[in-house]
């Protein structure tokens, strides 16, 4: 395993477990998903992932109980991260549902706690000045955002006036937006992206195509899984295949050191399995060469998926099943 080259109080490793499925049935897993999870946290450990995220919303708190579990006496081992969902985050009601997300983790110290998503409304100022209250009080280490433009992040670490280590977004092959400014900010400034569906949810796994569209509730409300976007996709695929064939690897693991190329990004896909937990693991230790960045950087822009409005109407037949 490979860590994030940071001054911070414990090692963050390159591949870290996104548990949003912990505890979620929109996934489809199964109803025998929650025991696999914990075993899943275990392989994880052994393989030296030291990040794992979940939040207050995945599953009603279910995740943040299985995740608790799961780790028993190494939480104070790694790095423990959850999120607020910005319903009201005034501070007094940041505070409170920072003590019950520690509390349904087992932990005394939030190690990293992430705002979910800019609130439209309520600015962060008073968000951040919640947050400074609980760093104060040790019950939560790092401040981190997410789903946030970098406007709003400087804003959120001026309110803070510490540093906001971390902002969480959607980062993969596919969606690139992070690498315009948000990544060359974290490098800079000496600060994280967190990378999450790196995969873009598995589009990116070449386990689909228009014959073989994805099951689950998530995936089906994703546009990437329209049948004319998987179709668009087959050269994007066959690049990975290619270079994933030269490394011994998986296309997914390609896909995932593409992104953990940039020395300030760590990725949390999520696992089905034991197997795949080790395999996004190994991801962590590939090393792509220059040509084969390029030929993957230039393969991801010929992407061009059918999104926004124009998705709109597939969405639909989808949806009815036609």
């Amino acid at each position: 395993m490979r860590f994030v080259r940071l001054d911070a109080p414990k090692p963050i490793s390159k591949i870290g477990l996104g548990t949003w499925q912990f505890g979620s049935r929109e996934w489809g897993y199964g109803p025998d998903y929650e025991r696999r999870a914990a075993e899943i946290v275990r392989r994880a450990l052994d393989l030296g992932v030291t990040l794992f995220d979940t939040a207050e919303l995945y599953g009603f708190g279910r995740s943040e109980r299985i995740l608790g579990a799961a780790l028993g006496d190494d939480r104070a081992k790694v790095v423990v991260a959850s999120k607020i969902f910005p319903l009201l985050p005034v501070a007094p009601v940041v505070q409170q549902r920072a003590v019950a997300s520690a509390a349904r983790l087992g932990v005394d110290r939030i190690d990293l706690y992430q705002v979910h998503q800019a609130n439209p409304v309520v600015a962060d100022t008073t968000t951040m000045r919640g947050m400074r209250s609980l760093q104060d009080v040790g019950l939560v280490g790092e401040v981190g955002v997410s789903n946030y433009d970098l406007r709003r992040w400087r804003f959120a670490e001026a309110a803070l006036g510490r540093r906001v280590l971390s902002n969480q977004v959607r980062y993969s092959m596919i969606d690139r937006g992070p690498e315009e400014d948000l990544i060359p900010y974290a490098e800079q400034a000496g600060r994280i992206v967190i990378a999450y569906s790196p995969l873009a949810q598995g589009f990116l796994s070449g386990r689909y195509d228009a014959s073989n569209p994805p099951a689950g509730a998530v995936r089906r409300a994703n546009p990437y899984f329209l049948p004319e976007n998987l179709a668009r996709g087959t050269e994007l695929i066959a690049t990975l295949r290619e270079v994933a064939d030269a490394h011994d690897a998986t296309p997914s693991q390609i896909a995932l050191a593409y992104v953990l190329r940039h020395p300030n990004v760590v990725a949390i896909p999520g696992a089905s399995g034991v197997e795949q937990m080790e395999r996004n693991a190994a991801a962590a230790d590939i090393d792509l060469a220059d040509d084969e960045y390029a030929a993957l950087v230039a393969a991801a822009h010929a992407f061009r998926p059918v999104t926004g409005l124009a998705a709109v109407p597939g969405m639909i037949r989808a949806r009815m099943g036609k």
